[in-house]
């Protein structure tokens, strides 16, 4: 059996027709979340995937095996939950919604795209968004401090966490790191109420901690 063990970094640059001639391994999104993984690629060759902890494929992205083999990754279509909007302010506010639940999110010029889950389902239809359950590709964003599925080799992800991360130190790095000797033991909460959210918080979309 043969070992996928490398990512090939996207700037590496590769002759089409030999990413074309690649065999495919198709996995949905759970699973291209995962560092390790016993797959099988669309030839019918039995592979074991072996990266580096944390890492999250993309569809399209060019991986190497233990004999200099290339696969080409692909995301699987899977149950999602396809949400348009007659207006951007709509749209805005089903996005704030889901984040505020820490919902996975493919976001696109004009819709949005998560797991499915009816609750969720049911939330956006009440903030006035179309919703549709369709069979497609799930790709969702990348944490903007550093959670969720970080996906380091998009164009933009380092400029991105950058400044996100450089927005959240200004806020709370001195307080945490730099030993200023702010008192923090006055009764101000951070309660962070998601929305007075039960059920809907936990609608059971953990992905595998072995990733």
């Amino acid at each position: 059996m043969r070992t996928i063990d490398k990512r090939l970094d996207a700037h590496v640059k590769i002759a089409r027709v030999l990413v074309a001639r690649a065999p495919g391994l198709t996995l949905p999104f759970d699973a291209r979340c995962r560092s390790r993984l016993a797959a099988t690629l669309d030839t019918g060759e039995e592979v074991a995937l072996v990266l580096p902890r944390g890492t999250v494929l993309r569809d399209g992205d060019v991986l190497v095996a233990d004999d200099g083999g290339l696969v080409r990754v692909v995301a699987a279509p899977e149950a999602v939950l396809l949400v348009r909007a007659p207006d951007g302010l709509t749209l805005t506010r089903a996005a704030y919604h889901l984040g505020n639940r820490h919902t996975p999110v493919e976001v696109g010029v004009d819709y949005l795209k998560l797991e499915y889950d009816p609750v969720l389902a049911d939330m956006l239809k009440r903030l006035g968004a179309s919703v549709e359950q369709v069979s497609l590709p799930f790709q969702p964003e990348t944490g903007a401090y550093g959670g969720g599925h970080r996906h380091g080799h998009d164009e933009t992800f380092a400029e991105d966490y950058a400044v996100a991360q450089k927005v959240f130190d200004e806020h709370h790095g001195h307080a945490h790191e730099h030993g200023h000797g702010h008192d923090h033991s006055h009764d101000h909460k951070h309660d962070h109420d998601h929305d007075n959210c039960d059920a809907s918080c936990s609608h059971g979309h953990h992905h595998d901690a072995r990733r």
